[in-house]
């Protein structure tokens, strides 16, 4: 993957030295640049790849050129800045209509979150996105093993939205497990939902860095059996104890992480338990919600019993 970062590079050089290099040097830097880097799958549907891709089209550099900040999740800051339209004038001057200036594509996608030591899951967890994830992992903690590595999660985890299973389980395991191994902080974010598999995945951040979005969405279920209409019954049977394998380790992980038992944990998923991102604070999934000034008026809000009480609702006692 590193080689495949580091082909614009090998292109520039081997055409503004070209009479310099060997022709074998040359031959080679030929053969890198022919080679595709490896788009990862993206969710067109998907909000915050759709903020972050406008940003880019219009003003790449307020992307590429960003100040360091460990307290503040990096490209989170994009929602809550909004800019009024531009004006006609400004349309004019700008560089995408002006024929005078010169122009230069904007950073695609995964390089810019790459840039910005971000790791995004915006789709269900196939093993197409599981390679890449893992991938990424590596790479980041080969660049700087100290660095905090920021894992934005979106994903309905190994199904998809109307619960039919699209990955096994092992690819949640597989992404959870490389996370467990690198040196990194993980800070983890959730700006959409965070659904199974997801959900241990936001969960298992470092302790005080695991973040959400106020209006995300998470959830834990049990695991689903795949399709086995044309399998023997001896084969179904199989399935299904592996499947209750893999429960009884989604429980462990979550329990570990959430600091519940694994009583606690194993009663609220025999039914899909959804939580939002108070709930999950409480559950002990997220450390902190990501809404300025949001704790502060939740804490100032008064209870239940003190609005019932000052609208002159009394309690029945329970007959």
């Amino acid at each position: 993957m590193a080689n495949c970062l580091r082909m614009p590079m090998a292109s520039s050089l081997c055409c503004s030295s070209s009479s310099s290099v060997p022709s074998r040097t040359r031959r080679c830097f030929g053969a890198t640049n022919s080679t595709k880097i490896p788009m990862p799958p993206v969710n067109p549907k998907d909000p915050f790849l759709s903020k972050l891709a406008s940003v880019a089209a219009t003003s790449p550099d307020t992307l590429l050129n960003r100040p360091k900040n460990s307290d503040t999740p990096p490209f989170l800051d994009l929602f809550d800045s909004p800019k009024l339209m531009a004006t006609p004038a400004q349309v004019e001057r700008s560089v995408s209509y002006n024929e005078h200036r010169p122009r230069r594509p904007p950073p695609d996608l995964p390089s810019l979150l790459l840039h910005g030591r971000i790791v995004y899951i915006g789709m269900p967890l196939v093993p197409a996105v599981t390679e890449l994830v893992i991938a990424e992992l590596m790479y980041l903690q080969w660049m700087d093993p100290k660095e905090p590595i920021y894992l934005y999660i979106n994903s309905t985890g190994t199904t998809r939205d109307d619960g039919e299973t699209v990955g096994m389980e092992t690819e949640g395991f597989a992404i959870y497990d490389a996370l467990m191994q690198l040196k990194n902080e993980i800070h983890t974010v959730c700006v959409g939902a965070a659904i199974g598999h997801a959900c241990l995945l936001l969960a298992a951040g470092t302790k005080g860095k695991r973040f959400m979005m106020p209006h995300a969405k998470a959830m834990i279920q049990q695991p689903r059996v795949p399709s086995s209409g044309l399998m023997p019954a001896s084969d179904v049977l199989i399935r299904a104890k592996e499947v209750i394998v893999n429960r009884d380790t989604l429980v462990k992980l979550i329990a570990k992480h959430t600091e519940n038992s694994e009583e606690t944990v194993a009663t609220v998923m025999k039914r899909p338990f959804y939580m939002d991102s108070v709930k999950a604070k409480e559950f002990g999934v997220i450390d902190k919600i990501l809404w300025r000034g949001q704790e502060k008026i939740m804490a100032d809000a008064a209870p239940p019993e003190e609005w019932d009480k000052g609208a002159g609702i009394r309690e029945l006692d329970a007959i």
